[in-house]
């Protein structure tokens, strides 16, 4: 069924004024439109900037346990629409079921977890001076804050930006990546249901170059949290900059797995694996680099190449699928472009990197890609591809091999397979990554747990959990003095 998708501004459903529609076709069989959306025009996007700054002192004004009772029941009814939402990020984006299933509850663990946010502490009690003062600090609200999310977490991102802000007292407005607009529209869908007044919560879809701008630059958004490539996301820093405004920048990923000698290599195979190709790669932080010391490189290779040619590529609709397609035709070409390019630069291709055909010819689908001998200054080693590709670069021991880690631009994730203590403390000192993961996968972060990165993978702010307070609100601090003496 085609998804007609509109825009969501002051409480009402707007089908758009810019001409025809965009559409978004299935990127595992393009010969199906999964649905249709507006581009979102500068006027349009402004009068949803104007609408929250309307709704902005109400929804401030209400008590936290008013604004945590309505998040409850947007956690609520998520959950219950959690299998049809799911169906839609499979369909739009390519993103196999299961994952999709997974990153909905994620969203429902979310929303729950910030509607707790509005019953907890808010400030803090200082002793004054005098002996008499009151003297306390409180949080308070940015205003209106501009949400602009990514395609590859449609909906765990948005949700994991919009609850803190809600929570807080924010109103907002957001723009979903163009690649992700219908599932951003069946998301709106069901936060309109929870009962948000109207203006709190504004959805417009379509082009960055507009509507993005549009809201990092307009002088009634006083905040702006972006994720998404480290090119789109200067824009907004500069934007947020010239406006005196606070800005969140969440980027990119060229995050390194090392394998140390001692390390269990099965294990360390299966879940470099899984961070590398889990939903085709398409994760800032996936694995893209796995630096392994010379002494187990031959076995581990070995062991990682015959397990990601046991990968199947398959319809992200079937409930066992582990690799789905890419999210577009420009997506696609760019990935098989880079893989050309890294085999002409002398990396060896040990495997994939190809586009099947047969029934998967209609899809965008990319054989999932290992390589060796790879040069850690070249592309593969140094930028991100974001798509199922692996470069396995050799270390002579772990000194080597942290500082190839670390000699990269992005600083998000970074894990090490090992069972030495020693080794496991000289990595957690070592590694540049906001993250970092002993024995685990370079993907993933628990959802009350902080997110962010290093270097130019982020703004050094958090997302996530209760460091989510310090971007979207404001200290005030307080003191109060009694009149007369008694």
């Amino acid at each position: 069924m085609s998804i007609e998708a509109r825009q969501y501004i002051n409480g009402a459903w707007v089908a758009g004024k810019s001409g025809s529609p965009a559409t978004r076709e299935n990127p595992s069989n393009t010969t199906e439109i999964v649905g249709s959306y507006p581009l979102s025009s500068v006027e349009e996007t402004s009068a949803a900037i104007e609408a929250a700054q309307a709704a902005l002192a109400g929804w401030k004004s209400l008590a936290g346990a008013a604004r945590s009772e309505i998040l409850h029941r947007a956690a609520n009814i998520l959950d219950e629409q959690k299998e049809e939402l799911a169906r839609v990020v499979a369909r739009e984006i390519g993103k196999p079921i299961g994952e999709a299933r997974g990153e909905v509850k994620r969203g429902v663990v979310l929303l729950r977890y910030y509607a707790g946010e509005g019953l907890r502490a808010m400030g803090e009690v200082y002793p004054a001076s005098d002996g008499k003062t009151l003297l306390y600090s409180n949080r308070v609200p940015l205003g209106v804050v501009g949400v602009i999310t990514p395609w590859n977490f449609p909906v765990a991102i948005p949700i994991w930006k919009m609850a803190p802000a809600l929570i807080f007292g924010n109103s907002v407005v957001w723009k979903p990546a163009e690649p992700a607009s219908l599932t951003g529209f069946a998301l709106m869908q069901i936060l309109e249901k929870a009962g948000f007044p109207k203006g709190v919560i504004n959805m417009v879809l379509g082009r960055g170059s507009e509507a993005g701008q549009c809201i990092s630059s307009h002088p009634l958004v006083h905040g702006i949290t972006f994720t998404g490539s480290n090119e789109v996301g200067r824009k907004v820093a500069l934007a947020a900059v010239e406006r005196g405004v606070k800005f969140q920048l969440e980027m990119g990923g060229k995050n390194p797995t090392i394998v140390a000698a001692d390390a269990d290599l099965p294990k360390a195979a299966d879940l470099t694996l899984s961070a590398a190709m889990r939903f085709a790669g398409q994760k800032c932080t996936a694995t893209s680099r796995v630096i392994v010391e010379e002494s187990v490189l031959s076995a581990f290779t070995e062991m990682l190449v015959e397990k990601a040619k046991s990968l199947k590529l398959c319809d992200p609709m079937a409930d066992d699928c582990y690799l789905g397609p890419v999210v577009n035709r420009s997506q696609h070409a760019n990935i098989l472009a880079a893989v050309d390019r890294s085999v002409k630069s002398g990396a060896w291709l040990l495997t994939g990197g190809k586009k099947p055909g047969g029934n998967l010819e209609n899809g965008y689908f990319i054989e999932p890609a290992v390589f060796n001998h790879v040069d850690p200054q070249s592309e593969l080693g140094q930028k991100e591809f974001f798509g199922p590709v692996l470069g396995i670069i050799s270390a002579r021991d772990l000194k080597q091999a942290i500082a190839i880690a670390n000699e990269v631009p992005f600083g998000l994730s970074a894990a090490i397979f090992t069972r030495d203590v020693s080794k496991i403390l000289h990595f957690i000192k070592s590694a540049d990554a906001g993250m970092i993961k002993i024995n685990g996968e370079t993907a993933g972060v628990e959802p009350h747990a902080p997110f962010g990165g290093l270097k130019q993978s982020s703004s050094h702010s958090r997302e996530q959990g209760r460091a989510a307070i310090e971007f979207f609100t404001s200290i005030q601090t307080i003191a109060i003095s009694p009149s007369n003496e008694i």
